[in-house]
């Protein structure tokens, strides 16, 4: 079944999307196995007391997001490449409520910028506690990302006392090379300071799903015009 025009390019924007989407979801997915599943992590999860606690509760977020995320991706990426009517119309009904989701997660993450803040500050010490005590390179890499990107450096950012200083980001300054911001505090203080554009980038991100939303429904009326044509054509013959 050929389709063109708007269509054809709703086609390729939805492939595209979805590799996008794909790509991210395997990222999340996998980290939060190797979180879960990781020696010198696996423990945590076999403890009843800390079932509640921030790091699993964050583990299994990105697991269960990475694995919707993926659903997802199989549904809209089969019904973008196939011109598949069903699949797509599973892929909305998704994408609809991953919009949704996103808008109302940016939002309370907005209101309540300070107790989001100081629940990444928990997934943080959590982080640090576990390389102090393993040592996991993997997890040295995850601080590493983390204190070059926010330019800390660790629970205390005292050159001469900092467990993981072997993480930490280059200083900036004479006095950052004794003492540099440290993690917790610098977490909770960016997200404060920023929870609009947080906020703005979980809206963003809904608004990208409305515009797969979009593009789904005209693929899908095109594909029905098609095949539409496609009967009425065969009808006119037989």
């Amino acid at each position: 079944m050929a389709i063109d025009g708007c269509g054809l390019v709703c086609k390729y924007i939805l492939i595209i999307f979805n590799i996008i989407f794909a790509v991210v979801g395997f990222a999340f997915l996998g980290l939060g196995l190797w979180l879960r599943f990781s020696g010198s992590t696996r423990g945590i999860f076999e403890i009843d007391q800390l079932s509640s606690s921030t790091f699993v509760i964050g583990v299994t977020v990105l697991i269960v997001l990475g694995s919707v995320m993926l659903f997802v991706v199989a549904f809209g990426d089969y019904g973008a490449c196939n011109e598949k009517k069903c699949a797509l119309q599973v892929f909305s009904v998704l994408i609809f409520f991953l919009a949704i989701a996103e808008i109302v997660v940016g939002a309370l993450a907005y209101s309540n910028s300070h107790e989001v803040g100081r629940r990444l500050g928990e997934f943080y010490v959590s982080l640090y506690t576990i390389y102090v005590n393993s040592q996991d390179p993997a997890i040295g890499v995850t601080l590493t990302f983390i204190h070059n990107s926010l330019h800390c450096c660790g629970m205390t950012g005292v050159s001469l006392i900092e467990l993981v200083k072997q993480t930490c980001p280059k200083p900036d300054g004479f006095m950052e090379h004794i003492v540099m911001s440290n993690c917790p505090l610098t977490i909770v203080n960016v997200f404060e300071s920023r929870a609009p554009l947080v906020m703005g980038i979980f809206v963003g991100t809904g608004a990208l799903l409305i515009t797969a939303l979009v593009c789904a429904a005209v693929l899908l009326k095109q594909i029905k015009k098609e095949h539409q044509e496609i009967t009425a054509y065969y009808s006119s013959v037989y």
